[in-house]
Order: C-alpha cells, then sequence, then structure tokens
C-alpha cells in the first residue's frame, strides 16, 4: 500500500507540473500576443496622429512667412528693382514707405474694379480683345506667382449695384460705380514685393491697365481673420486624427 501510495503521490506530482506548464506557456502566449497587439496599436496610433502633424507642419512652412519684418537692405534692393523697371518717383516711395513700416504679417489687398467698355490694343494680345479678355492674361501670371508662394484670392465677386455709400468722393468720376470687388491674402510684405518685381509681372502690367476705366488697392493687415486656413486646417486634421483613433485603436485596446 505504501508502494500504491508513492506512485499515486508522483502520478499526481506530475500531474500537477504537466497542468503547470500548460497553465504558463498559455499564460505567456497571451502575454506575447497582447504585447504584440499593444505594439501593433502604438505603431497604428503613432501613424495616425504623425502623418496629420507632418501636413500641417509642411502647409504651414508653405502658408506663413517666419522671415520677419523686411530688413533694411531688402527694403533697398526692391526699391531700386522699381526704380529700374520704370516705376514713377511717387509710387516708389509710396512703396517703401510700406515696406519699412512692415510688421512682418500677412495681409490683405482690397481691390475695387471698374472695367473699360473699349480697352486701347495691348502688344502681345490679339486686336479687339475684352477687358476681362485682358485682365485674365494679366491674372494668368499672378495667379501662379500667388499659390507658389502661399497667396491666394480670400474672396472674388460681381458687384450687384452702385455703391451704397459715398463720402469724400465726390471728384471721383462715376465713383458709385464698379464692376467687381477682390480681396487677395498675401504671405507677406515680403512675399508681395518678390511678386511685383518680377520682370514678368512688369510685362503683363500693361495688361491690367488697359483692361481698367479705373480701380483702386490698399493693404490690410487683419485684426480678426476666422477664417483663415491655418486654424481651419489644424481643427480638421486634429478631427480626422481623433475620429481614426477611436475608430481604429481604441476599441482593440
Amino acid at each position: 500500500s505504501r508502494v500504491i501510495s508513492l506512485r499515486a503521490a508522483a502520478r499526481d506530482f506530475f500531474w500537477h507540473k504537466k497542468c503547470q506548464y500548460y497553465v504558463d506557456f498559455h499564460e505567456r502566449s497571451d502575454s506575447f500576443a497582447q504585447t504584440r497587439t499593444c505594439n501593433l496599436m502604438s505603431r497604428r496610433r503613432a501613424f495616425i496622429w504623425s502623418l496629420p502633424a507632418l501636413l500641417y507642419v509642411t502647409f504651414m512652412g508653405w502658408y506663413t512667412d517666419f522671415g520677419g519684418p523686411l530688413r533694411k537692405t531688402e527694403i533697398d534692393h526692391y526699391a531700386a528693382t522699381l526704380t529700374e523697371q520704370g516705376r514713377p518717383p511717387a509710387s516708389v516711395a509710396r512703396i517703401r514707405q510700406f515696406m519699412e513700416n512692415d510688421s512682418g504679417r500677412q495681409f490683405f489687398m482690397l481691390n475695387a474694379i471698374d472695367y473699360a467698355e473699349n480697352p486701347p490694343d495691348v502688344p502681345g494680345a490679339a486686336p479687339g480683345e475684352s477687358a476681362t479678355q485682358l485682365m485674365d492674361r494679366y491674372m494668368e501670371h499672378m495667379f501662379r506667382e500667388l499659390f507658389k508662394r502661399g497667396c491666394h484670392p480670400a474672396m472674388m465677386g460681381n458687384a450687384i449695384h452702385t455703391a451704397i455709400d459715398l463720402v469724400g468722393v465726390d471728384g471721383l468720376r462715376n465713383a458709385d460705380t464698379w464692376d467687381m470687388g477682390a480681396f487677395f491674402r498675401y504671405r507677406s510684405r515680403r512675399t508681395f514685393m518678390e511678386i511685383i518685381t518680377i520682370p514678368a509681372t512688369k510685362d503683363r502690367h500693361a495688361f491690367k491697365v488697359a483692361a481698367l476705366e479705373k480701380t483702386f488697392a490698399y493693404p490690410v493687415e487683419t485684426e480678426i481673420n476666422l477664417a483663415d486656413p491655418r486654424v481651419l486646417l489644424g481643427f480638421m486634421l486634429l478631427s480626422a486624427a481623433g475620429l481614426l483613433d477611436l475608430a481604429l485603436v481604441r476599441p482593440k485596446l
């Protein structure tokens, strides 16, 4: 009976060890699987958040001028270029003052446009082209140079009525009549000067002048701009990344 008892004890011992081995094996397998799952989720989450961050940094680099206000050497260079291109001294002086007061921030150019009914023929354009056709020749160049530098039209539209309110412009002929308005966003005054001093801009400027009966354009530096694409894009990317994180990662953790 003692031998039987020893055999039973040995059998129980090895059975216990065998069971413990299987338990340890499955626990290690489960732990390994959980570790792999966590690592996979971590990599997926890193991708979900790093891709929008990379896109936003790339957009900011294109859309924002980090160079600060124009330096004196830059101002002298642009003023000299305008003079060489034949700008009148009064116009160069006005633009120089605009550069010297630079804050380094973006600004918008507000344009009021009245097209000429019978524009003159311009070298480089077909005889008899309309004002809008001439303006299209100018803007074909301008749009390309604007977009390359993070600038763009913020608003463009046709006038739907004559001027509603006029003060202090009685001496301007047909001051109440305009064909369209446009609001162009410039990344900075440096970018603006880069564009207007390109030789091709001077060459195309004749199309614009011929297309217009009258116009005025003046710069505006915003204090409130709720439609800034940097803010809108940031919210959109943040929201998209959060939704993807919830849909693809969190339910599996």
